[in-house]
């Protein structure tokens, strides 16, 4: 290949792609090599398009009917690769789409013709409203939906084109039509202002950084930046050209959006924390992130160390991160959950006690608080003392008396007195010489014992850089632990994570902690899994709730939206279980299409005993089932899916059903019911929206909601 050409692949290419027939699919990436190889040969036959939107497009053949258009430059060596199909079709697409570089932003640009010389689509009247900070004051069809300038408008990247089709806009349903035939960035800044964001935010993320004189033919440099990288890629090899050739479809391995790209191509000098809805792509960040230290900053004989919460989604991670690394760059990045690590590192330090879960402790809890004396003034029931021992004896490392009568109880909603903790401590003594008569010692308190054994230790850990998801399901203990991994230093520590997410009340600061972020705290706010519909439906539950941070501030509003638009979530109500699942194995018949591929389809109940209960009976109406346990989704493995809704964390399908969302079973009963704390009870029943706005926020395309009986009052 002439080292001077370059060959930038359009998102839309490849999307475009996977209508082809299987025969031109299978020429596909001989053609694209070749074309990389050397896009000016004779061979590659070259057509020019004369009735095209643009001068600079022709056509190449794929074969003798499929055509791929491309953007041969004016100057400079890059080609552009834009779209493949038939031959008319491929020349229509020609006639009405423009690839342009913008003279205000400098970005290259992609947008449909179709409105420039065309009436608007009518407007719409909304089939629900859900009011917004914007939205109290809807627009009549009198009103323009923007009150903005042309310059406002050409910052934010809207074609000087379509400046009067957007200034004609009436309504939000208006502009979702127009979505196709406005650049991307454009049509999203337009969108999130629509939903009410300010416009001196929206302009910080999608206006003019440069004051540099934009050369609207020099694609070599327009399509270095950030903002056209979400569009376009330069395939630097044709092995990377194969790895994005093995699955088309995933996006999110090679067109990055402008406000993930920033977070992750940078030096940060301290530990960086990145929060923001569902969808929203922390997790596509986190591992970007990765590999852009591995390729950039680790030192040889590092290591970067990936952690999350959930098993499975350590696994997920681990094998995503195979499809944008080399062999060698993968083995550099050790993805593990914090448990096991903590479990693999005390072994290999020849850690004698056994470690066991806080559901292990109940026999001893009962001997406990059935031997203890009486506590001054009032009788405290035993969840309380479960309660103060998961909140503060273990997080806070107490094991004195003296301790106990210093340490801050802020967060706890039953007040004592100096007598009454002193009483209390005798408790807790008691507990702790029975785990020590037995060598038991709770996750909690292996974790701080890890902490102390690497502050301790004179051999380093291999790791020069930590990267952390889910981190609002961190404890006190993690956090503390994570930040004890690796030394305080520039691109030391990356979290990602989102308070309404938080689905096991374990709340914690990560200042507190020793992680400062001092500044470092980010937000993304694009949510790129679901529809706009399915989005409000799950951020609804999360309403109002008082959701942090992370970091010991409220996160005060839920500041993202989605692109797409799609049906309503579907919610039905039944008399009878065998008629809620009558009506379940209809419809996800009815969304597997004609094809019969139910793989796509979710079931999802909120405790095991109901999803094997959910399964059994729609395996007997003769559904191929496959439940969901630990690390078991085979995506070839056909069958509908059954899971929990704890085991759905970091996974999607394109519908997902909510069902037996009955009252007493969400919120769960036992887990709004067992505590007498007031703050304890409050935690709970916002683990239980959590989890729903989780489950939710799994679909992709369709969420049903079922029910028999009395409905969830969550409903």
């Amino acid at each position: 290949m002439n080292d001077q050409i370059q060959v930038a692949i359009a998102d839309m290419f490849w999307e475009q792609s996977l209508s082809l027939p299987t025969q031109q699919r299978k020429k596909l990436p001989a053609f694209i090599s070749k074309f990389r190889q050397n896009p000016t040969a004779n061979s590659i036959n070259y057509e020019h398009i004369h009735d095209s939107c643009q001068d600079s497009y022709r056509s190449v053949r794929l074969d003798q009917t499929y055509r791929c258009i491309v953007l041969a430059p004016k100057k400079g060596d890059v080609y552009c690769l834009l779209w493949v199909d038939n031959h008319d079709d491929a020349y229509q697409w020609a006639r009405r789409t423009r690839v342009e570089i913008n003279p205000v932003t400098g970005t290259v640009q992609i947008y449909n013709t179709e409105y420039i010389d065309s009436p608007l689509p009518p407007v719409e009247p909304p089939r629900y409203y859900i009011p917004g900070p914007k939205q109290q004051d809807q627009p009549t069809q009198d009103e323009p939906l923007f009150n903005l300038d042309d310059t406002r408008l050409l910052r934010v990247g809207v074609p000087e084109l379509m400046i009067q089709a957007v200034t004609d806009l009436v309504s939000i349903s208006q502009l979702h039509k127009l979505k196709d035939s406005l650049p991307v960035e454009a049509f999203e800044a337009l969108d999130l202002f629509a939903e009410g964001m300010e416009w001196e935010e929206i302009v910080a993320e999608y206006g003019v950084t440069t004051e540099e004189k934009i050369d609207t033919d020099d694609y070599a440099a327009a399509i270095e930046r950030s903002a056209s990288k979400r569009r376009f890629h330069i395939a630097s090899s044709d092995e990377e050209l194969q790895q994005i050739l093995a699955a088309p479809l995933e996006k999110w391995r090679v067109y990055l959006h402008p406000s993930q790209r920033k977070l992750l191509d940078r030096d940060w000098n301290g530990p960086v924390r990145v929060t923001g809805g569902a969808g929203t792509g922390k997790t596509v960040v986190a591992m970007h992130r990765a590999v852009w230290l591995v390729r950039n900053k680790l030192e040889d004989n590092r290591k970067v160390l990936f952690l999350t919460y959930n098993t499975n989604l350590a696994g997920d991670i681990a094998e995503n991160l195979k499809k944008i690394t080399t062999p060698e760059e993968h083995a550099r990045i050790e993805v593990i959950n914090i448990d096991a690590w903590v479990s693999r590192y005390l072994k290999s330090l020849r850690y004698t006690s056994r470690i066991v879960m806080d559901s292990q402790l109940d026999d001893l809890w009962k001997d406990v608080y059935d031997g203890g004396g009486a506590v001054p003034g009032k009788a405290l029931p035993m969840s309380f003392y479960t309660e103060e021992w998961e909140r503060i004896i273990l997080p806070k490392r107490i094991n004195s008396r003296q301790e106990y009568l210093k340490v801050s109880r802020a967060g706890r909603g039953v007040a004592l007195s100096r007598p009454q903790r002193a009483a209390i401590w005798e408790y807790f003594d008691e507990m702790r010489s029975m785990l020590q008569q037995r060598g038991w010692r709770t996750w909690q308190d292996a974790m701080l014992d890890a902490c102390a054994l690497i502050e301790e230790s004179k051999t380093p850990l291999p790791y020069q850089h930590v990267v952390v998801d889910e981190a609002q399901d961190m404890g006190t203990e993690a956090l503390t632990l994570i930040r004890g991994l690796v030394p305080k230093d520039a691109n030391d520590l990356f979290l990602v994570g989102d308070g309404n997410q938080r689905i096991y009340p374990r709340k914690a600061v990560m200042g507190q902690c020793g992680i400062e972020i001092v500044g470092r705290g980010r937000k993304l706010k694009i949510n790129y899994r679901t529809t706009e519909q399915i989005r409000r439906f799950a951020t609804a539950f999360m309403t109002g709730q008082a959701v942090d941070n992370l970091d010991g501030n409220a996160e005060t509003k839920n500041d993202y939206v989605s692109l797409t638009q799609g049906p309503e979530p579907e919610l039905q109500g039944f008399d009878a279980i065998d008629d809620e699942i009558q009506w379940i194995v209809h419809k996800a018949k009815s969304l597997a299409g004609a094809d019969g591929e139910l793989s796509n389809c979710c079931v999802l109940l909120r405790v095991k005993w109901l999803r094997n209960k959910y399964a059994k009976a729609i395996t007997a109406h003769g559904l191929t089932v496959v439940t969901l346990e630990a690390r078991n989704d085979n995506q070839t493995e056909p069958g509908i899916r059954v899971a929990n809704m704890h085991r759905i964390k970091g996974l999607e399908f394109r519908h997902i059903f909510l069902a037996g969302m009955n009252d007493g079973v969400f919120p769960n009963k036992k887990a709004i019911e067992g505590s007498d704390d007031p703050t304890e009870i409050r935690d709970n029943e916002l683990s239980e929206r959590a989890l729903i706005h989780v489950a939710s926020s799994r679909a992709i395309e369709t969420l049903c909601v079922t029910w028999h009986g009395q409905k969830s009052t969550y409903l």
